[in-house]
Parts: C-alpha cells; structure tokens; sequence
C-alpha cells in the first residue's frame, strides 16, 4: 500500500477531521505534527507551496484542506 501522510499541527480542528475520516475508513497514515517536526514541516512546504495545513499526501497527490471527495479520487488511483 502507498504511504499516506497527513501533515498536520495539534489545534488545527481540519486536521482532526482529516485524521478521524482515515480512521473510519480504516485507512493506515502516517501523522507528521509540523509544530515540532522541522524536517516534516520543509517537505510539505517543498511539496504543497503551502504553510497552511493540513496537507494530505497520498501516492503523488496532494490534497490542501479536509476535501474527502479528493481522498477518495487519490485513493482510487493508488489501488
């Protein structure tokens, strides 16, 4: 399975929502807190040309917001 990363800070509620709507499609991810992960918050910069989050990356796209429409589009291309 690809590797699906959902850049994220503590108090971001969108980033909550990201998170649990992966957690009820029982969709493995890997959370990285951009607050305290240096290197994590320079590659979702690098990749998104954002600082907002959160940032969804899954295979190679990149997702800028809770959009699950858009989760679903990516997830169907990674299968």
């Amino acid at each position: 399975m690809t590797k699906i990363i959902i850049y994220t800070t503590k108090t971001c509620p969108w980033c909550k929502k990201s998170k649990e709507w992966f957690k009820e499609h029982k969709i493995s991810f890997t959370n990285v807190d951009v607050t305290s992960d240096e290197k994590g918050r320079d590659a979702m910069i690098e990749k998104s040309g954002q600082m907002g989050v959160p940032v969804i990356e899954i295979g190679k796209e990149i997702i800028v917001g809770f959009n699950p429409e858009a989760f679903e589009e990516a997830l169907k291309k990674i299968k």
